[in-house]
């Protein structure tokens, strides 16, 4: 395997912008885990299957889904879902989906995958646990309900949409619980992850904070 650099942290921390720039930074490749389950969500969605689904019903869908990263695009099943994977459905519903385990299992190959040819930058919510544990270097990207309700709203208001900033906070407060209290690969921050809070913090002075530890500054 190659080097990894793994992120991890709750939704709205700003992993999948900070992750980017990074693996410019390096001359990495980066890694969208989260656009991975997003993509599994929306098929698992179209096939008809709900929360309520048992996991052999989640099973049965994943043979007929087939999920790829590549060059910053996601496809499902060859064709490009990039826009639809960040409707606020998806995202919903990749954070219910993901708590099952044959949804990990299904994904966990093509994210290892990702780094035997080359150096990557992956996030997520177990890259630093689960997925990558000898990371090269890992950290926990947080930041505050108020602040990632803040950038949620800015994001769903620049793509045309109408925001309730209320329902917004709840959705996050919801999905944080989510994430945090399912029994398989909880998101949590390791011993040896370094905790990087970007609330009140520009693109620049988080970038600049992870750098400088990368490199030892």
């Amino acid at each position: 395997m190659k080097k990894v650099i793994a992120i991890d942290g709750p939704s709205g921390a700003g992993k999948s912008t900070i992750a980017k720039l990074i693996a410019q930074e390096m001359g990495f490749d980066y890694l969208d885990t989260g656009a991975l389950y997003r993509a599994v969500a929306i098929s698992l969605i179209k096939l008809g299957l709900n929360e309520e689904a048992s996991d052999e019903e989640i099973a049965g869908a994943l043979n007929k889904t087939e999920v790829k990263f590549n060059n910053g695009h996601i496809f499902l099943n060859r064709q490009d879902v990039s826009s639809e994977i960040r409707l606020p459905e998806a995202g919903h519903f990749a954070s219910v989906f993901s708590a099952r385990k044959p949804v990990r299992e299904f994904l966990m190959k093509t994210q290892r995958d990702s780094a035997v040819h080359a150096d990557i930058v992956a996030e997520g919510r177990d890259m630093t646990t689960v997925v990558f544990p000898q990371a090269f270097k890992k950290f926990y990207l947080d930041a505050s309900v108020e602040e990632r309700k803040k950038r949620r709203s800015l994001e769903l208001i620049s793509k045309g949409f109408e925001v309730n900033e209320e329902k917004i906070r709840k959705e996050i407060i919801e999905r944080d619980e989510r994430d945090s209290g399912r029994d398989l690969a909880p998101l949590r921050k390791t011993d040896d992850a370094c905790l990087i809070d970007s609330s009140g913090l520009s693109i620049q002075e988080v970038l600049n904070k992870i750098m400088g530890i990368i490199r030892g500054s």
